[in-house]
This record gives structure tokens, sequence and C-alpha cells, in this order.
């Protein structure tokens, strides 16, 4: 079976050449194999890729910041491997045009899903890996992440939004955040929504394909609300100040 586009423009992007049937193997995502007789997927070649990734990605954090805190690494590791970050990779790419789906996720625009696109990078990982050792492998990932990780410093604290908030939670004097989650949708397509409460009010919520990444989100919406409320109350304490300094007369 043919992958969904000629896969000729894909290899050049990618700098790389693949044997066609781990190639096509790579980009099999689930809902195709189980609609073409449950031929094998992408998903062992994913998790590959994802390990992959994660070694090349904190080896040359640790090479490039040696003044960096362990929780400073992982940070901007997080955040350069992310989901979001893999789909932005493949969306530059083009990857949505290749990747094999079935007609249900045809129909719901799956090639422009983060899940589906972010899983599919680490698939074409792990077979650049499995064809041609590490090193390919390392010249890859860096080809492809490199934007990412130059990004990944500027961050603050959005290279991860769970310890920010919990941070800013605790320097407003505040509860610490409690989530919780619901999904909806079958297996193959489940969405989740994830709320932060803190002081016993809701704070934020988010959505995403994994309870991880709507966490994400709902922290990012908290974190930026508390940071609202401080530069109000702030403010709010600077104009009362003004009004009731004493005037100064001259005399």
């Amino acid at each position: 079976m043919a992958p969904a586009a000629p896969a000729t423009g894909l290899l050049e992007k990618l700098g790389v050449q693949l044997d066609p049937e781990l190639l096509v193997l790579a980009l099999t995502h689930r809902s195709f194999a189980h609609e073409n007789g449950g031929i094998p997927t992408n998903e062992r070649l994913e998790f590959l890729g994802d390990t992959v990734l994660g070694l090349v990605v904190t080896e040359t954090l640790y090479r490039r910041h040696p003044d960096l805190s362990e929780g400073e690494l992982a940070k901007m590791r997080a955040a350069t491997v992310s989901q979001k970050s893999l789909a932005i990779i493949a969306r530059a790419l083009d990857l949505g045009r290749y990747v094999l789906l079935g007609k249900g996720e045809i129909r719901t625009r799956g090639n422009d899903k983060d899940s589906i696109l972010s899983d599919t990078v680490e698939a074409l990982i792990g077979a650049v890996y499995l064809s041609h050792g590490l090193e390919p492998a390392r010249g890859l990932v860096l080809r492809l992440v490199e934007p990412r990780l130059a990004a990944a410093a500027d961050l603050g604290a959005g290279l991860d939004w769970k310890t920010s908030l919990q941070e800013a939670a605790a320097e407003a004097g505040m509860s610490p955040p409690a989530y919780s989650s619901d999904a909806v949708g079958p297996d193959h397509a489940r969405v989740f929504t994830s709320y932060v409460h803190l002081d016993g009010r809701l704070y934020g919520t988010g959505s995403g394909t994994a309870k991880k990444y709507a966490e994400q989100e709902a922290a990012e919406r908290a974190y930026r609300t508390i940071a609202v409320e401080r530069a109000q109350a702030l403010a709010g304490r600077a104009e009362t100040d003004g009004e009731t300094a004493p005037e100064n007369t001259g005399a």
C-alpha cells in the first residue's frame, strides 16, 4: 500500500533515505491499519523514535547549557519535544499529506491533528534510527528541532505551565493547583478536558488528545489569570497609596 502522497518530497525534506516498506510503516496510522485487515501500525516505531528524540535533545541541552539545573533542563526538554512542538515541525514538512489514515480520521481532518502529526514525526525518527543508526538519527533530530531548541531558552514560564502555575500560586499565597479531567470519544479519538482549581475556584480549563496536554493548557490559562489578578491588585494598591499620601506643602 503506497503512502497518501508520493513520499519523494518528504524524504528530500528529511535529508534521508528509507526502505519503501519501512517508510510506509512509519506513515501508517492505526485507523488505516484497522480498516485494512489489521496490518502493522507505526506505533512501535513511534515508541522507538520517542526514545531517540529524548536522548538526543537531552544530551544537546546538557552540553549547551552547563550552568542550568536539572529542573531547568527538564523544562526545556519538555518544551522542545512536546506534542505542540512536534506538530509544528510536522506542518513545516507538510507531513499531513503523507500520513495513511482511515476514512473516519480523514473526515475529521486527522492529517492536521497535533497528536497524529507528532506521533508520525517520532515514527520517522525511529525508522531512520533502525535503518542508519544513532548518528544519522541524531543529525535528523537536530535538523528538525533546532529552532525549537533555540526558542526553549526564551520561553520562561511556558517551558512547563504546570510547574510555573504551582510556583505562581505559592508566591500569591494560594492553595496548590488541583486538577480534574474528563474524556469523550472512542479510544482512538479521545478528547480530554481538564480543569484546574485554586482556593476552591476554577481558574482554567484546557483540552487535548491526552490528559497531560489538557492539563498544560488549563495551567497556562490559570497562570495568565493569576498574573492579571496580581497586576490589578498591585495597580489598585499603588492608586490607594497615591490617594493617601500626605501633601508636600513646601513649608
